[in-house]
C-alpha cells in the first residue's frame, strides 16, 4: 500500500489527504493513495496542521516530537513524517482505524 513508505534514517513517510472543518475528527478511509483524516479544525492560522499532529499522536500513542509535516503545510495533500513506531505497527492502528471507522480524538 503506497500510503506508507519508509525515509532511509528509519522514520516512516505518511501520505495523508485532510478534510478540514468536518462534523467529526477521524480516519475516513484510503484516498488517491493517501489517508484521508477529517478534521473538525479550520484551514486557519496552522489549526488544521496542529489538529492533525495532536490526532496522529493520540492515535499512535506516542509523544507529538515524533511526528512532523515533511510537504503540504499549506496544502489538503500532507506528508507527515513518524518517528518511534515501525512501518508495520503505522499500518496495523490505520486499517484497524478506517474498519472500525469510530476512530476519533477526544
Amino acid at each position: 500500500m503506497p500510503f506508507l513508505s519508509r525515509l532511509a534514517d528509519g522514520r516512516s513517510l505518511l501520505a495523508v489527504y485532510v478534510q478540514p472543518r468536518a462534523s467529526r475528527t477521524g480516519l475516513v478511509c484510503i484516498h488517491d493513495q493517501a489517508i484521508k483524516v477529517a478534521l473538525t479544525s479550520p484551514p486557519v492560522d496552522d489549526a488544521a496542521n496542529k489538529a492533525l499532529i495532536a490526532f496522529f499522536s493520540s492515535l499512535f500513542k506516542i509523544a507529538r516530537q515524533e511526528l512532523s509535516i515533511h510537504k503540504g503545510h499549506q496544502s489538503r495533500r500532507k506528508q507527515i513524517i513518524i518517528g518511534g513506531l515501525s512501518e508495520e505497527v503505522i499500518r496495523k492502528k490505520i486499517l484497524e482505524g478506517i474498519q472500525r471507522k469510530d476512530v476519533a480524538a477526544k
